[in-house]
């Protein structure tokens, strides 16, 4: 049994002290999202961030903040204009 993926959009990307980068991909409206941590070292030896993939809806956790929401529909629309799915970011 397959689980039903949604596209999402990355919305999100930090790096922090201990070379970990925060990967954040939305859905289009913001009302959901997963997070992903990956070491800087990683993504420099070809794992590439995607303006968007594909995660199957039981892997998405809600947005609880409307601000938050707001925001991830505004950064994931202005991705989707300015990139195709699988172009590296």
């Amino acid at each position: 049994m397959s689980d039903s993926t949604v596209q999402c959009w990355l919305v999100e990307r930090t790096f922090d002290d201990r070379n970990l980068v925060t990967i954040v991909y939305a859905t289009p409206d913001g009302s959901r999202y997963q997070q992903r941590e990956r070491s800087a070292t990683s993504l420099r030896n070809g794992g590439e961030v995607t303006a968007a993939t594909e995660i199957a809806e039981t892997e998405l956790e809600s947005v609880s903040d409307e601000e938050t929401r707001k925001r991830y529909a505004e950064e994931a629309e202005r991705t989707a204009e300015q990139y195709d799915p699988g172009d590296p970011i």
